[in-house]
Parts: structure tokens; sequence; C-alpha cells
């Protein structure tokens, strides 16, 4: 019979992942929304366009990254918990470390557009 700490453990995994899901939307929600409010901040001062890429469709990006994340936990989920009902499980790092190399891309990426937008 398997251990039930081992069953919840999954479970925490999971909901961390889910956390970690939620955190990428709502900072793309952010990004989206902070872009219209340069726009309307430029425009009320009369500066025409003072941003140069369009921040919505970063948040977008990274809003439809939480949503994978969020999916892609779900599904290791219901794995995990088919392998430890059969008593086997095969341990594997290759989700969160794409995730994390994900992000990190992601990450280095924004801050190169904001950089770019600063200079002009």
């Amino acid at each position: 019979m398997p251990d039930p700490r081992d069953f919840l453990a999954a479970e925490r995994t999971l909901l961390a992942w889910i956390r970690t899901g939620i955190a990428l939307m709502g900072f793309g929600f952010v990004v989206a929304r902070f872009g219209f409010f340069l726009r309307e901040l430029a425009r009320l001062g009369g500066h025409g366009e003072l941003q140069r890429f369009d921040s919505a469709v970063v948040g977008i990006a990274v809003v439809a990254a939480g949503v994978a994340v969020n999916i892609w936990a779900s599904l290791r989920h219901r794995s995990m918990m088919r392998q430890l009902r059969a008593g086997v499980t095969e341990l594997g790092s290759v989700g969160p470390i794409a995730v994390g190399i994900a992000t990190g891309v992601g990450g280095i990426a924004l801050i190169a557009l904001l950089v770019a937008a600063v200079r002009r």
C-alpha cells in the first residue's frame, strides 16, 4: 500500500506549480495593462508615442505561459498519481527545468525590451 505522505507531497507540489502559473498570469496582466497606462500617460502629456513595443503582446505571452504551466502541472500530477497508485514512480525533472529556462529567457527578453524602450 502506498504511503499517504507521498500523495500529500505530490499534492503540495501541484499546488506550488499552480501558484507559479497564477503568478505568471498576474504578472502578464500587469505587463499588458502597464503598456496601456504608458500610452495614456504619453497622450495626456502630449508626447505622442512613448512606447516602441506593444506590451500587450508581451503580457498575453506571459499569461499564456502561466496557463501552459498550470495545464502541464495538472497533467504531470495526474501521471504521478497513477504511478503512486501502481507503486512505480519515474521521477523526472525535465518539466521544471524547462519551465525555469523558459521563464529565465522570457525575463531576459523582457529586460532587453525595457532597456531598448528607455534608450529611445
